[in-house]
């Protein structure tokens, strides 16, 4: 099916959702998937709209819907649905606005920025409380090393044109073994998987974020979420600043009984090496994004990514291979300064 014929498509079923309604149809936004987004305005003045386009060859949005229910009733503030056609891939949706968490962050001073993390820490916390097993699927050893798997596929052989010897190989398989065995043995609760600023809405303080691009969520470790949080691939903050909202969090999640390490600083731990799984994961997906789908616009956000993985390898001695590694993939160029 073409472009054209798809847009076509999407107009006539809009057309009989919203009889004798006049209404302009503009992209609102795209993703890494297969997803459309596009923005409905309307002349009369209502309340715009988002009509999610998943071309089912590509994208199944049933998914989609089943975790917006379930995270609706975890009282998470996703968007309404209005309308749905599965079967054609055509959602109409809540708009929850153009402003996003991280136009927000650029532009707030660190006490604003501060209120806005403890919104999403408190979102976080309900989302986790509703947790219980066999509702999602499991964020297995299985996937966790599928994920794993991208870095040396797309990032070492495909972006970085390296091929990886037999001692690479083993040091990586080696390293990957007790990055999932950490991130195996922590406690689980509900996931959504991509819970960073690009994907939380800035909304009003009453209903503050908006919660989007969910469909992939998992039951896995606790921090995953936080990972994604406070070690985003698009926005910068001091270590200080983030490991004090990290122990915010952790102070609540105690006090509601969520099942975080008694001791905070293996709740610490555990939230690094999670860190360092997902660095690898987003690496590979940033590449093969690049390299296989023609998406550039992630590039830029490599660096900062690869920034937070070195940071955190650095301060683990199991992890100082992998940093070899990184050191030769990426090289750092170390300034000298003389005085005579």
């Amino acid at each position: 099916m073409t472009q054209n014929t798809r847009i076509d498509q999407l107009r006539i079923w809009l057309a009989r959702q919203l009889p004798d309604t006049p209404f302009e149809l503009a992209p609102a936004s795209s993703d890494a998937s297969f997803r459309r987004y596009f923005r409905l305005t309307f002349a009369d003045g209502r309340p715009g709209q988002i009509v999610m386009d998943a071309p089912p060859e590509r994208e199944d949005c049933r998914p989609w819907l089943a975790i917006a229910a379930l995270f609706r009733d975890a009282g998470v503030h996703v968007p309404a649905v209005l309308a749905e056609n599965p079967d054609e891939g055509f959602l109409l949706i809540e708009d929850l606005g153009k402003v996003t968490y991280l136009d927000a962050l650029r532009a707030a001073t660190p006490r604003d920025a501060a209120h806005l993390y403890a919104d999403a820490i408190g979102t976080l916390l309900v989302l986790q409380t509703a947790s219980r097993p066999a509702i999602l699927p499991e964020y297995s050893d299985e996937l966790l090393r599928r994920e794993l798997a991208l870095f040396p596929e797309w990032y070492i052989a495909r972006h970085k044109g390296m091929k990886p010897d037999a001692r690479d190989d083993a040091m990586l398989s080696e390293v990957f073994e007790q990055i999932v065995a950490v991130n195996l043995a922590e406690p689980r609760v509900f996931v959504h998987r991509d819970f960073h600023s690009r994907n939380l809405m800035h909304l009003a303080a009453d209903a503050n974020p908006g919660v989007i691009d969910f469909q992939d969520a998992v039951y896995g470790p606790i921090t995953y979420d936080l990972a994604s949080l406070f070690k985003d691939a698009y926005i910068d903050w001091e270590e200080d600043f983030t490991l004090d909202l990290l122990a915010r969090y952790w102070e609540m999640a105690r006090k509601l009984g969520l099942p975080v390490r008694a001791d905070f600083a293996d709740f610490h731990r555990d939230f690094e090496w999670m860190g360092v799984q997902r660095h690898l994961k987003v690496l590979g997906i940033f590449a093969r994004l690049h390299h296989r789908d023609g998406k550039d616009g992630y590039l830029a956000d490599m660096p900062r990514v690869m920034s937070h993985l070195r940071r955190t390898c650095g301060r683990y001695r199991a992890l100082g291979p992998l940093l070899k590694l990184l050191d030769r993939l990426d090289p750092v160029t170390v300034e000298h300064g003389y005085t005579f």
